[in-house]
């Protein structure tokens, strides 16, 4: 199981770049803990954090995109460096000033959010040309979802490490710091360098022009949801058996199911369309949210919540193809930047969903929205079969961009994405 990695892992930049990216999104990844612990640390309101804290999504979201769209146009250093030096320094200045100047705060978080670097993207458009292989970038994929399960586990323990150790607005600088070090290190790498995306057609729309890349953003707004709700169900559920600590163990096991999921998915090559199998793995990530309204013992709820996490990094690392395969020319950053903005979304939905929710009808209504979500996710793609299914462009095959046919490319790596 662990050849295929291990071969991945061994290309000349494969782990520099993986390891990077994840060091640079890590502010962007404990975000959310690290500015509620802050404010908390500064005597702010619960009220005031979790404003905060939404205005910096928000932003992410709208910026991933745009910023996504800059670097299909002018490549990888110009953009994603200025940009994650720009939003540490946003982040630092709401570390200097603290949550008082309200102003002040909403302000840095804009600036910290919409300058967020699109890492994310921009190593699935660099995994082509790096591995070459169809079958490696496929698992190079599944091993992407992977790591960050990882990322979502360790980064929070870090930031409440360096709270406990030191403070919250060290906590702050230190953490965007090491952020801008990841940025940094995957933009001075020789792939990160000579990548350019393929000449594009003019068009204001950019990536969402494509019919099919619209239909899988609609399904993971869905699957977004059901992530948002899982978590403040998770909440109301902990209060009344046992508190933080079993909230932290369910977490732990949707991030173990899903970790085990990506694991096994990305060991072996799969035939057949992947639309088809992505459909396949959001009903079975929808069929594992339904057990979750049993609402059973600590013990069992933890092994449910592990369940409903086996298929996700699944499904992730299937979409992640998808959007490969019909992100129109030119767009590959822009369209998985879109993707990562309508999951945000998604999960913000969720959140504000499932707090009503709750607090109408109580935990079992809260853990049935995950399952209503993953079945419209489910029904999105059903729907838009016949579009999602043809708007392919078929296989992309690392390494067969225009300038490597015109033998202009540096060798080793292709400077274009898509032929």
């Amino acid at each position: 199981m662990a050849s295929g990695y291990g071969e991945i892992l061994r290309t000349p930049y494969a782990t520099r770049l993986l390891v990077g990216t994840l060091i640079g999104r890590l502010p962007n990844a404990t975000a959310a803990i690290a500015i509620v612990l802050f404010v908390r640390a500064e005597d702010g309101s619960y009220s005031l954090a979790g404003a905060l804290a939404a205005v910096y999504g928000v932003a992410t979201a709208v910026g991933q995109p745009l910023l996504g769209r800059l670097v299909d146009l002018h490549g990888q250093p110009r953009v994603m460096l200025p940009a994650a030096v720009v939003s540490g320094l946003g982040m630092a200045a709401f570390a200097f000033t603290g949550p008082d100047v309200l102003v002040a705060a909403y302000t840095a978080m804009v600036v910290a959010g919409l300058f967020t670097p699109p890492l994310e993207g921009g190593l699935r458009a660099l995994w082509p040309d790096v591995l070459r292989k169809e079958g490696q970038v496929h698992t190079a994929y599944a091993m992407d979802a992977v790591a960050q399960e990882v990322m979502f586990t360790v980064g929070p323990l870090l930031v409440t490490g360096l709270v406990s150790l030191w403070s919250a607005s060290a906590a702050l600088l230190v953490v965007n710091a090491i952020g801008v070090l990841g940025a940094l290190s995957v933009v001075v790498s020789r792939p990160s360098r000579v990548w350019r995306s393929a000449p594009r057609e003019a068009h204001w729309l950019g990536a969402l022009r494509s019919p099919g890349l619209l239909a899988l953003l609609g399904a993971f707004l869905f699957v977004g949801t059901a992530l948002g709700a899982i978590t403040v169900a998770g909440v109301s559920y902990a209060d009344g058996h046992g508190g933080d600590a079993v909230y932290g163990w369910m977490m732990a096991g949707l991030g173990l199911g899903a970790l085990a999921g990506g694991t096994v998915y990305g060991a072996r090559q799969w035939s057949g369309a992947p639309e088809r199998r992505l459909v396949a793995l959001v009903a079975l990530l929808a069929v594992c949210y339904v057990p979750l309204v049993l609402t059973p013992g600590a013990v069992g709820m933890v092994a449910l919540t592990a369940l409903a996490g086996v298929f996700l990094a699944p499904a992730l690392a299937c979409a992640f193809i998808v959007v490969d395969r019909h992100a129109p020319r030119g767009t590959v950053t822009e369209a998985f930047s879109w993707l990562v903005t309508t999951f945000t979304v998604g999960t913000s939905v969720g959140t504000a969903a499932g707090g009503p929710v709750v607090e109408w009808a109580g935990t079992r209504w809260g853990f049935a929205v995950p399952g209503l979500a993953g079945g419209a996710a489910l029904l999105v793609l059903v729907c838009t079969a016949r579009v999602f299914a043809s708007a392919g462009v078929g296989p992309v095959v690392a390494g067969s961009s225009e300038n490597d046919r015109n033998g202009a490319a540096e060798p080793g790596f292709s400077t274009g994405h898509r032929a």
